[in-house]
């Protein structure tokens, strides 16, 4: 709503709509902290409002360099490897979204499948790291407007200087949780609308398309939270057998409703009439893309800088 709103002919408010709104209700429910009005409330509520939860701030060092395996030499299990695997799979399919959702949202075109297959072959490198660093959460998908890489460099090495300062890494961490689930909800909801915006490409007056969407949506929404609710009240998974991994693995990509959707989607698509269905499937449009050398534009948006591509030759 202020997004006309201008400093000296800048769109301040828009292009800092984030970083501004979370400044802004940080330092209110600091305020509130500081003040005393969570004293006293449930600790549920302190948990997810107090900005100075566990000390952070004031018990983390100024500098700290992080090393590989500082928390200890690594072990192994294979049932944490199957579950690990499950995890792998369900990042897979939630990142391919989210990359396909920013190329969109920086109109550039569909990415094409070797670009999938680099950024998810990169990602998997960086969580690698994150393990050898120890940290708590791995690498995962940003979904912004911002199409130049640039940007992206320079954002990289400020988090690499900041991660050293650990006053600056606990700030971050001293954010509410009520902060972030408000951010999910614009930036998850964004994600959704740009996937539901590919189906512009679909015949939607098709009944097949229809029910395979709305089978699709519903049972992407439905078994996950069936498998919250389950494990919330018996603490452990639907699938409980003998064999931990398997129980792991199961558990694991049916608690991710877009893993779920997909997997029903595609059975579907590929399933249900398929032969007579491409031009209402949206197949047609979908050709040019599947390629690097399918769409000129290609070149533009998806070669790496200082002459990478010989190593990531497009197929």
């Amino acid at each position: 709503y202020l997004k006309n709103f201008l400093t000296k002919q800048l769109p301040i408010l828009e292009r800092f709509a984030l970083l501004i709104s979370i400044t802004v209700i940080w330092a209110y429910a600091h305020l509130l902290t500081a003040s005393g009005a969570y004293k006293h409330r449930p600790e549920l509520t302190q948990l997810n409002c107090r900005t100075d939860k566990a000390n952070l701030i004031s018990s983390a060092p100024w500098i700290k360099i992080p090393y590989p395996l500082q928390w200890g030499a690594p072990t192994f299990d294979a049932g944490h490897a199957f579950g690990m695997m499950a995890a792998v799979l369900v990042s897979l399919i939630e990142s391919t979204g989210a990359y396909k959702a920013a190329s969109r949202l920086a109109s550039a075109t569909p990415p094409p499948a070797h670009v999938l297959s680099r950024g998810i072959g990169w990602q998997g490198i960086g969580i690698l790291l994150n393990g050898l660093f120890g940290t708590l959460s791995g690498s995962t998908v940003s979904v912004t407007r911002v199409g130049s890489r640039r940007v992206i460099q320079i954002s990289a090495g400020f988090m690499i200087f900041f991660s050293i300062l650990g006053k600056f890494g606990a700030l971050f961490a001293s954010i509410p949780f009520t902060i972030f689930a408000a951010v999910y909800c614009v930036l998850f909801g964004l994600v959704a609308s740009v996937g539901l915006s590919f189906l512009q490409f679909t015949n939607m007056n098709s009944m097949r398309n229809l029910f395979i969407v709305g089978v699709a949506l519903f049972l992407g929404l439905s078994v996950p939270e069936y498998f919250r609710e389950y494990t919330a009240k018996a603490l452990h998974g639907p699938a409980h057998t003998r064999g931990g991994w398997f129980n792991d693995f199961l558990n694991t990509i049916f608690f991710s409703s877009p893993t779920v959707a997909l997997l029903v989607a595609v059975f579907l698509d590929n399933t249900l009439d398929y032969k007579d269905s491409a031009r209402d499937r949206g197949m047609p449009w979908w050709v040019k893309f599947r390629t690097f050398k399918g769409d000129s534009r290609n070149e533009e948006f998806y070669t790496l800088p200082f002459n990478l591509n010989r190593f990531f030759p497009p197929s």
